[in-house]
């Protein structure tokens, strides 16, 4: 078991640092998100606007996450997935802000990435609302 910066245990993942290597790793914005579970200013990300064909990785170990044909405008000011890669995100329970909430992070370094909710387009059903400063974009013209 570790122990993340929220103060909750969960399993130890393939890709760790310490909060040192973190900080030298990501810049500080993705640090707070990825690692402290802020939330980036609705709207702010440049990857919101993405519309190219590719895939979208975690910021903080290239795990790929979401492919672009899942993407879709949710108008929250947030990219938002119907459909993560398999096996790619894990969910926890969510109770900050005095609400219960399902939290989606990586599988592979346990980085926060956002929430999903149940009120996706089909065929799922979901919204994976990601901070896009947890997630950097490879477009398919790079493969």
């Amino acid at each position: 078991m570790t122990t993340r910066l929220d103060g909750r245990s969960s399993h130890t993942f393939e890709v760790t640092h310490t909060d040192d290597e973190w900080r030298q790793i990501l810049t500080p914005e993705q640090y707070d998100v990825l690692r402290g579970h802020a939330t980036e200013r609705a709207g702010t990300c440049a990857l919101l606007y993405e519309k190219r064909k590719g895939t979208f990785l975690c910021a903080g170990c290239d795990q790929p996450l979401f492919v672009a044909k899942t993407k879709f405008e949710s108008g929250t000011g947030w990219p938002s997935f119907n459909e993560p890669e398999p096996g790619s995100v894990e969910t926890t329970t969510d109770t900050s802000h005095g609400m219960v909430r399902t939290e989606v992070h990586c599988s592979q370094c346990g980085g926060h990435l956002g929430h999903v909710f149940p009120d996706g387009p089909p065929p799922t059903g979901l919204r994976y609302c990601v901070n896009g400063v947890a997630m950097n974009f490879l477009p398919d013209s790079t493969r």
